[in-house]
């Protein structure tokens, strides 16, 4: 197979989502549209990025919503970021997984306390042989 070094794309190429996938599609002679099709389709289309366009401006509008109580409630982001992070931490310290590994670290180091402890004891034995 030759590689083309202009980078046009295969002709049955056809990407999956987005609008390059509309942009790539092949026109092949099965799908020519009457004109009276292609004015359906712009007319729906028309209608979808006006909707799109609406529920744009209705999100827009409840944002500055969702801002104002939030304001008159006293709630700013820095309370909501420590609120998200207490809230993070507790379900980390609370997750089984936590649990599990807290109790292992709690066993080493009692293990390891046993350890150096006895450690300690045989090392001032020996100094004290020694004296």
């Amino acid at each position: 197979m030759e590689e083309n070094d202009q980078g046009a794309q295969r002709p049955d190429f056809i990407p999956e989502v987005g609008e390059e996938a509309v942009d790539a599609a092949p026109c092949s002679p099965c799908t020519v549209l009457t004109e009276q099709e292609q004015a359906e389709l712009h007319s729906e289309l028309q209608k979808v990025e006006d909707e799109i366009q609406t529920l744009s401006q209705v999100l827009a509008a409840k944002e500055k919503q969702v801002a104002e109580i939030k304001r008159k409630l006293g709630i700013t982001p820095l309370n909501e970021l420590k609120q998200n992070l207490s809230k993070g931490w507790h379900d980390v310290t609370t997750s089984t997984a936590y649990k599990k590994t807290s109790e292992t670290l709690s066993q080493v180091g009692q293990k390891a306390t046993t350890a150096f402890s006895s450690v300690g004891t045989a090392i001032t034995r020996k100094l004290e042989d020694v004296r």
